[in-house]
């Protein structure tokens, strides 16, 4: 039984997990060896993902599992995973006899995320599912359970708590570069092409623009403040004629509260295009634009009223690697990830609680 945090649990859980540092594998003494991962679902982001493993230090492909196994045959030529490392969605189950296979990462439609979790965990595999975690709060409290009951690992996919711009933003902001942090503003979207993808449809994706990319305007607000929001607004614009919304939501533009008096003005839609967020502070801001994209985000700086570029650090490994060798480290060394899934279900209240404020047009308390 998973007991209801407080809302004071959740903001110090959730400014840890903001304010978590990187790991610095280079530091860490790890075992000398490469865990396995198991890829399900060989969708675009896993074309993403698969190559990132020639980058790892402490993570290897194993495994794909996939509903073509001719598809499946190919990644596997191009990836160099053997034929006893196949799997289909049916087959999936005997995951659990390879043990070559450390830790299961779900690269599926947001609605199969719960299924696989719970299956993977009953394996006896660590979990490393992408976000959002589950179409609802519930369902990712359950996968908390599932892994908690086997004593296996629960990452969530947050790739930009690795990138290393949002890591130097969350930096700036935390040894108050610019002052006390008072307005973020986050914006993220894309005009959605083909009505009949899984994103439009509501029992796959749970939702539409805010569970796919409204989760970034979300996260930057909560890991830029480091606070928990006690309050949410939002309002939400869909053009029900429009053939790709007869199911799901467009856009919808929402604001949270935080306990400092901080405010955050967050977009997510699925009808322009958006990458980037603002935190103002009381002695300057600092931005990002692109924000949040696979490569090239960039950081501005302003204070004493000059604006000047902001040089990103450099780090030794990408968003990418560096997220699956975190969750490599953390089976090893037994730590906790820094993207736990109590992370996601964070999201997924404040979700939710977006979406009431939306249907009944009232601000709702968190």
């Amino acid at each position: 039984m998973i007991m209801k945090p407080t809302r004071r649990s959740l903001m110090k859980l959730g400014a840890a997990a903001s304010l978590a540092p990187a790991p610095s594998l280079a530091q860490t003494a790890l075992p000398d060896r490469r865990l396995g991962y198991a890829i399900v679902g060989l969708g675009g982001y896993a074309d993403v993902i698969l190559p990132r493993f020639a980058e790892c230090r402490h993570s290897r492909l194993a495994a794909l599992v996939s509903g073509s196994p001719e598809k499946a045959r190919r990644y596997a030529e191009r990836y160099g995973v053997s034929q006893d490392g196949l799997y289909t969605y049916d087959s999936f189950d005997q995951i659990r006899d390879n043990p070559n296979v450390d830790i299961v990462y779900v690269i599926l439609p947001n609605g199969l995320h719960h299924q696989y979790t719970l299956r993977a965990a009953a394996a006896g595999k660590h979990v490393l599912c992408e976000k959002p975690m589950a179409n609802t709060a519930a369902e990712a409290e359950a996968m908390i359970a599932a892994c908690k009951a086997a004593d296996r690992k629960l990452m969530i996919g947050y790739r930009c708590h690795f990138e290393a711009a949002n890591r130097e933003a969350m930096r700036v902001v935390r040894a108050g570069e610019i002052g006390r942090p008072r307005i973020v503003t986050a914006e993220h979207g894309f005009n959605i092409g083909d009505p009949a993808q899984w994103r439009l449809n509501r029992a796959l994706a749970g939702g539409g623009s805010l569970m796919d990319i409204g989760i970034y305007s979300l996260q930057a607000a909560r890991y830029l403040t480091g606070e928990e929001p006690v309050e949410v607004v939002a309002l939400e614009s869909t053009d029900r004629s429009d053939i790709r919304f007869k199911e799901v939501e467009d856009t919808i533009n929402f604001q949270l509260r935080f306990p400092s008096g901080a405010v955050a003005d967050c977009v997510s839609t699925y009808g322009s295009n958006h990458n980037r967020f603002r935190i103002v502070g009381t002695d300057g801001w600092v931005d990002a634009e692109p924000a949040t994209a696979y490569s090239g985000n960039r950081l501005r700086r302003m204070k004493d009223w000059r604006t000047e570029d902001h040089a990103v650090p450099e780090t030794p490994q990408n968003q990418f690697s560096a997220q699956l060798d975190h969750l490599s480290q953390c089976v090893m060394t037994g730590a906790e990830p820094i993207v736990s899934g109590e992370e996601g279900l964070r999201d997924l209240r404040i979700i939710e609680a977006i979406y009431q404020s939306a249907r009944e047009r009232r601000a709702v308390s968190l």
